[in-house]
């Protein structure tokens, strides 16, 4: 089996395309994986250093929005996993055009090419943002999509594009939409590992507004090993909505991690509350456990302690990783 892992040198596509080549998937044992990233400031090769890049891997430097590039890429390939995205919110404040850029038209440019080569399966990784916020409850894959950033609305507009080649030529599409993730190779721009990587660096960190905030957070293993069930067995046309089963608060999280790093309230520092900051995400992962078996194995402070140790012992790579955050915000 031949796959290609759209995005694979960022965090998520380069701890999945990790746990492919070293087989953590029976179905697709001895794959042959293929990398396409463009190596934005949020990409980096340092991010596969733990793969053997023998004959079982090739990495393609390359820009999913480039239609002859994505086509020579995905030539004779079973399985794409599309994880290319821009994905910080607070960016996508500031502008638009590189989330609708990469979002929607690098999707639409992906789907067109898995037609082209008469790719097996595309999986179509996206988030719980398309749902919008809810105070209440949790969403199911089968409500109304209600995105309130540039961010979200793209990966929403992604995600119908994609669903849309299922039902008009066949494509064999997937979506999934999962929670929070953390864990090693997070860029520090997001919330866990900015928290650790400033506590170690004796900075306070940024709580936004009262901290009431509430999201759901799953270790970066779990989503993974839940998108390789999407990919063996899920069924085609299908959205499979990817919860961690943790649900705290912003303050509370942070409580968690000054607790951890041997901190307290004098390293967090109130800042205004982000632009159309949604409340609650919250989804309803029934389905993909009854059909595919699916269960997180990593609570929350056990994946907060491996996370941390991770960034305490690679401390190079993340400091490596502001400097280039802080030149793509120039």
């Amino acid at each position: 089996m031949r796959i290609l892992i759209t995005g694979g040198a960022g965090f998520i596509g380069s701890n999945f395309a990790s746990r492919v080549v070293h087989g953590f998937y029976p179905a697709f044992s001895g794959a042959h994986v293929t990398v396409l990233d463009c190596l934005t400031y949020a990409g980096s090769l340092s991010n596969l250093r733990e793969i053997d890049q023998g004959d079982h891997f090739r990495f393609i430097r390359g820009d999913i929005c480039d239609e002859d590039g994505v086509r020579d890429a995905m030539a004779g390939v079973d399985l794409v996993v599309h994880f290319a995205a821009e994905s910080h919110v607070d960016r996508a404040i500031l502008s638009a055009e590189e989330f609708v850029r990469t979002n929607l038209v690098g999707t639409r440019v992906l789907l067109d090419a898995a037609l082209h080569c008469g790719v097996g399966r595309f999986v179509n990784v996206s988030t719980d943002e398309v749902y919008g916020s809810t105070r209440t409850g949790a969403f199911r894959e089968s409500d109304q999509l209600d995105p309130s950033s540039a961010y979200s609305a793209s990966k929403a507009g992604a995600d119908l594009l994609a669903l849309s080649y299922y039902k008009t030529h066949g494509l064999d599409v997937c979506v999934t939409r999962c929670t929070n993730n953390y864990g090693p190779y997070q860029n520090p721009e997001k919330l866990i590992p900015l928290f650790l990587t400033n506590l170690m660096e004796g900075e306070q960190v940024p709580l936004y507004g009262d901290g009431s905030n509430v999201r759901n957070w799953l270790y970066v293993s779990d989503h993974c090993d839940a998108l390789a069930m999407v990919a063996a067995s899920g069924r085609s046309g299908e959205v499979y909505n990817i919860g961690g089963g943790t649900e705290v608060s912003n303050r509370e999280l942070t409580e968690m991690i000054i607790g951890l790093m041997g901190a307290d309230w004098t390293k967090v520092r109130r800042v205004q509350d982000r632009k159309g900051h949604d409340f609650r995400y919250s989804v309803d992962s029934t389905k993909i456990s009854l059909e595919l078996g699916y269960t997180p194995k990593v609570s929350l402070p056990e994946g907060l302690a491996q996370t941390a140790q991770w960034y305490k012992n690679n401390g190079e790579w993340w400091s490596e990783s502001k400097r280039r955050n802080q030149t793509a915000s120039k």
